[in-house]
């Protein structure tokens, strides 16, 4: 096999996987994955691999090959691990691929085209940065040459004149120094009159009277402007000051931990069957791998409910069951609860919940939308799960759509089966993305 083939089968891989990730989002057993490792069945079967042609195997003149046996010989039945020539029965390990949160997120965001870029809250260390502070004091070699140099040549163009013509307009008849000062400032040189004094004194007396009128002098004389004389003559000196000198520092870069709290709430009630529980698995799971992919300290509470509320385990979270009515105010009363442990100062936090939308009367609008609008949070989600589609009773998703139409820290997903989970993440991290 070339080196052409195998770039091919890497690329043919790496399509595959991400296929088969959303597949088995969707379809595939969760529970072979642990929260450190997704465990994503993949449908390539042999990888490529780099191997020595049998020829050359063990070396030049050495093996087991007596006189007389054939040269590059098939393999014969039996030849291999099992007996009489019978494939092994160990599966191989390479029928999956396993990813840590991290790369499941990376993947999860190439295929759904989100780019989430989480936000550090709590501050665990300050660093110095890069020199691109400023201060008037500092030692010697923190120096800002480069801006000193600057200065002065900002001054010395500012304060830069043509001397040359200025003595020729001292020798038009009649005028003092006083005149020229006059005209000087007219023509916006920058000469001070005590310059003009001095250079007038060195002028001989019988130059005094050079030029009749200053039409003359100026028909018979030329004035270079500053940038002319700069590439003419250069610059002997550069006037540096001692106000201008400045001094780098390192900037004091924060670093911030991104730290995330995740809030899982779901509805065990005696209307939430099997197959509803098993949608709010599957929305919920690849939502806790990504999160935990995305930020640098990942915790996650799970609360359950009936009419009442309680945490629980994460192994125990999907598969409880309860013949109790509902009353979905209770998990978020517990929620804000616990929250407090961690402060929205220090922590993104993120609040899903999952049901099928019956709730005690009243209570979604009276108390669980006045309570989601008290917890701050990234992000609120609540996912229906109703596979027969929505009960004439099941309206908690709708008030709740309905009274945060025109947030963007909450998000409603509907799922009726396998198919939505996809769509039902994306709308929940889309409105993430959207919200920063």
């Amino acid at each position: 096999m070339g080196l052409r083939d195998d770039l091919e089968r890497y690329r043919e891989v790496g399509e595959n996987r991400r296929q088969d990730l959303s597949e088995f989002i969707q379809y595939g057993d969760l529970g072979q994955s642990r929260p450190d490792s997704v465990r994503v069945p993949i449908k390539i079967v042999d990888l490529p691999e780099f191997a020595y042609d049998q020829r050359d195997k063990g070396g030049v003149g050495q093996g087991d090959a007596e006189e007389g046996d054939p040269v590059d010989a098939e393999p014969q039945p039996g030849d291999g691990d099992g007996e009489d020539g019978d494939p092994g029965e160990e599966g191989g390990e390479h029928e999956y691929y396993e990813m840590d949160p991290e790369e499941f997120a990376q993947e999860l965001d190439e295929q759904l085209g989100l780019d989430l870029d989480p936000k550090g809250k709590k501050v665990v260390e300050e660093t110095e940065g890069d020199f691109t502070d400023i201060t008037r004091s500092g030692p010697t070699s923190t120096l800002d040459f480069e801006r000193l140099f600057k200065q002065g040549l900002k001054r010395k163009l500012a304060m830069d004149f043509d001397r040359d013509y200025v003595r020729e307009a001292l020798k038009i008849d009649g005028w003092g120094p006083a005149r020229v000062f006059e005209w000087a400032r007219g023509e916006n040189m920058p000469v001070s009159r005590a310059w003009i004094e001095e250079a007038y004194d060195e002028i001989p007396d019988a130059e005094k009277t050079t030029w009749a009128s200053l039409d003359e002098m100026e028909e018979n004389t030329e004035r270079v402007d500053t940038a002319q004389r700069i590439r003419r003559e250069g610059i002997e000196e550069v006037p540096f000051r001692r106000e201008d000198e400045r001094y780098r520092y390192p900037e004091i870069v924060e670093e911030r931990e991104k730290n995330v709290v995740v809030v899982n709430i779901r509805d065990v009630s005696g209307s939430m069957r099997q197959k509803k529980r098993e949608l709010v698995e599957r929305t919920f799971t690849p939502l806790d791998w990504y999160l935990q992919g995305k930020y640098d300290n990942a915790e996650f509470v799970y609360i359950a409910h009936d009419a009442d509320a309680w945490e629980v385990e994460s192994d125990e979270f999907f598969g409880i069951r309860s013949g109790g009515g509902t009353r979905i105010s209770s998990a978020y009363e517990l929620a804000a609860e616990l929250l407090e442990e961690y402060p929205w100062s220090e922590w993104n936090r993120y609040v899903f919940a999952a049901g099928d939308s019956e709730n005690s009367s009243n209570d979604t609008e009276e108390y669980v939308v006045p309570l989601m609008e008290q917890i701050p949070a990234n992000l609120h989600a609540y996912v229906e799960t109703q596979p027969s589609g929505n009960a004439i009773n099941a309206t908690h998703a709708e008030e709740v759509e309905r009274n945060f139409r025109d947030a963007d820290d909450v998000a409603v997903a509907y799922v009726s089966s396998p198919e939505d989970v996809v769509n039902a993440i994306y709308e929940i991290l889309s409105t993430e993305e959207e919200a920063q």
